[in-house]
């Protein structure tokens, strides 16, 4: 079989630096789904980007598809033959359809009936005919944002500049938004020129000597190799972070390392700040000494030589310098300034339309965190400090500093208050309060940071669905997956026995002024404490926990995280220990009769006439204050052993008892006792949501 190389790419404005990763797994995906599905096999797929251009080269592609032979199911014998055994019209109308004549046609028993078939030769197609279609594949990616350009309706990244579609030294013909393809490509914007491509195989070594790094893992290692020869030259830390080096491997096409200097009186500012103002602002990577301690150098990459790089370093060290005299003078006036006259002006400043002021939000995460500290008994210090920090911890929002540099909220709040002589906890609570920023980011250290950082999520979250804003799909602006994730991550680490149901219960009472309804209200909290069991799901799905498990442990409220989380690793072990199946049975049959009982049923001990029943009933009463107490210490081992010693008395139950008796008292009084039993059994997980089957089978 022959091969060819073909090359695909797509020349544009400059991309946005962080969508080109996912732009790049994208082509490579649905180009080989594409290849695949043509049935067409190849050796490698390789993908480049940078920011004008998105390209794929597609090495030793076969260039005719394998011919195919397919097997076409036709209508039944008794459709395909008349009462004289003849062929019927349908049987002469599937043949012709498929190309073939009644000649091809034989019969195969399909689930005890017999239908007529033929078989179909397929040849397969050149790669010429089918190339270009990869129109529609580049047409297919999608993009978190979009634009539409001139008079096209195309809706797209950025505006598509050139095309160029080559098998072999073919130009394949197709053309988008009036772009035709051709074989010219452009290298570097300002070093390079035009090139012509005869060739796929020569397209990155042809565009490297345009001064494009067309490989995006090229270019970041070139990025990494230069700041590691300047650590050894000069003898600097110079700590990389991956988000930022992402970043800048896919701000520039050619990369060169330099370095450049700013006065070291600003580093009187905190280092914050300045880190900050570095990477965030001007995407310079900071120095530091081995301690940690900044240096005043930056490090920065170029988009070209290091021609006249003198002349580059100088210029990044005046843009800096305007940027940290700007940071200094915004320090400076901030500190003149109290936290009292910040939090004057917070009632100027709207948190969302719906749901009022920064202030407004103050006063009820003050009142969040109070209820908070009272379900976990703190003392009357740490109910000082919670409160302080919660009343203060939106001061800085009206800084200049935070202003200027947003990222800095809760950071400047932690620096201020400590300059204005707060306690040492509540000044860290204030920039606690935003952890953890994503899911596996830091959490806050101090209990009077964790307070204040859950009582500012649920606000948050129950303000936000009580007004309608409730995330859907990818919407989710005001990141309430995340907030919600962010309470249960810190409830969890501090195996606090905090119950966020009752909880979300005191929080919506903040805000009945915007719902007067009460089955209105109730159905926001159905919403609610829905929404937080799936982030509680997605936390065990995470430790490898199965969903039936999760299901069975989340169908209480969540009033203790870490215990529903040994609760649910606790019954993963059990699915595959054969020894618990006797207990697993007894558990699930009491659960599964206990469903015919009505709510309203009572046990009545004077109606029993079976020893057995008599005997369950002794032994759950008995078992009842030491279960209670293992729950409530959130023993999650103990609370299942002492739960199994219901499990001899209920086979005994069912061995010797029949339930559903004549007598409509005895079958009420015995389906009362299972609904007992099961309401106990619940207390720990609904036994019966697992599959056991499926493990011990």
């Amino acid at each position: 079989m022959t091969t060819t190389n073909v090359l695909f790419e797509v020349g544009l404005e400059e991309m946005p630096a962080r969508f080109m990763n996912h732009t790049e797994v994208q082509l490579r995906e649905k180009t080989e789904a594409w290849l695949n599905e043509l049935r067409l096999n190849f050796e490698e797929i390789a993908t480049y980007i940078t920011p004008r251009r998105f390209a794929v080269v597609i090495k030793n592609l076969q260039t005719k598809q394998a011919d195919q032979e397919e097997e076409v199911k036709g209508p039944a014998e008794k459709i395909a033959k008349d009462e004289n055994g003849n062929w019927s019209k349908a049987a002469i109308g599937f043949s012709k359809g498929q190309g073939k004549d009644v000649d091809d046609i034989y019969f195969k028993e399909v689930n005890g009936t017999n239908y007529i078939f033929v078989k179909k030769f397929i040849e397969g197609k050149k790669v010429d005919e089918l190339l270009p279609q990869f129109k529609e594949i580049i047409l297919s990616l999608h993009f978190p944002k979009n634009m539409r350009w001139a008079n096209q309706n195309l809706r797209f990244i950025r505006p598509i500049k050139w095309l160029v579609a080559l098998n072999h030294e073919n130009i394949i013909p197709f053309e988008i938004t009036g772009v035709e393809t051709d074989r010219v490509t452009y290298g570097h914007r300002f070093l390079g020129g035009e090139i012509v491509i005869n060739d796929p195989l020569q397209y990155e070594e042809l565009l490297e000597k345009e001064y494009v790094i067309a490989d995006a893992e090229k270019r970041e290692k070139l990025i990494t190799d230069g700041i590691s020869k300047l650590e050894k030259v000069k003898g600097w830390n110079i700590p990389i972070d991956e988000g930022l080096l992402n970043e800048v491997k896919h701000l520039v096409e050619y990369p060169t390392v330099f370095f450049g200097a700013y006065d070291k009186a600003f580093l009187q500012i905190p280092k914050e700040v300045l880190i900050t103002s570095m990477k965030e602002h001007q995407r310079y990577f900071p120095v530091q000494d081995s301690q940690g301690e900044l240096y005043p150098f930056f490090v920065a990459v170029r988009n070209g030589t290091s021609d006249h790089i003198e002349t580059v370093s100088r210029g990044n060290e005046k843009v800096l310098r305007a940027r940290l005299q700007d940071a200094q003078f915004f320090y400076e006036e901030d500190q003149k300034l109290s936290i009292e006259r910040n939090l004057d002006q917070l009632s100027r400043m709207v948190f969302q339309e719906k749901l009022g002021t920064i202030a407004d939000k103050s006063e009820r995460v003050t009142n969040i965190a109070s209820i908070i500290t009272a379900q976990l008994q703190l003392n009357d210090e740490e109910k000082n400090k919670v409160t302080r920090a919660a009343q203060i911890s939106k001061f800085d929002l009206v800084t200049n500093m935070v202003n200027e540099f947003t990222e800095l909220q809760g950071v400047m709040g932690r620096k201020y208050a400590e300059i204005f002589g707060e306690d040492e906890e509540v000044a860290k609570a204030i920039e606690e309060q935003y952890m953890p920023k994503n899911a596996n980011a830091e959490l806050p250290e101090t209990i009077v940071g964790s307070v204040v950082s859950i009582a500012d999520k649920l606000d948050t979250i129950v303000g936000c669905f009580t007004v309608g804003i409730i995330p859907s799909g990818s919407q989710d602006p005001y990141a309430l997956r995340r907030q919600a994730l962010g309470v249960i991550q810190i409830v969890g680490r501090r195996k606090w026995n905090l119950n966020i149901s009752e909880l979300l219960y005191h929080v919506q009472k903040l805000f009945e002024t915007h719902i007067s309804d009460h089955s209105q209200k109730e159905e926001i909290h159905k919403q609610l404490e829905t929404f937080f069991k799936q982030r509680a799901a997605y936390i065990m799905k995470e430790e490898k926990i199965e969903s039936d498990v999760i299901d069975a442990v989340l169908v209480n409220d969540l009033d203790n995280i870490s215990f529903i989380t040994a609760k649910a690793k606790l019954l993963s072990e059990k699915r595959s220990d054969t020894s618990f199946k006797d207990k697993q049975e007894a558990f699930v049959r009491v659960l599964n009769l206990a469903k015919k009982a009505e709510d309203h049923f009572q046990v009545n001990p004077e109606l029993f006439v079976k020893e057995e029943e008599k005997n369950l009933y002794q032994v759950y009463e008995s078992i009842k204050p030491d279960y209670k107490a293992s729950l409530q210490t959130s023993n999650a081992g103990e609370s299942l052993e002492i739960l199994s010693r219901l499990v001899q008395p209920i086979h005994q139950f069912f061995d010797n008892t029949m339930v559903m008796d004549d007598d409509i008292q005895i079958r009420e009084n015995r389906l009362a006792l299972l609904l007992a039993v099961s309401q106990q059994i619940i207390k720990f997980a609904d036994l019966a949501e697992i599959n056991w089957k499926q493990v011990q089978s």
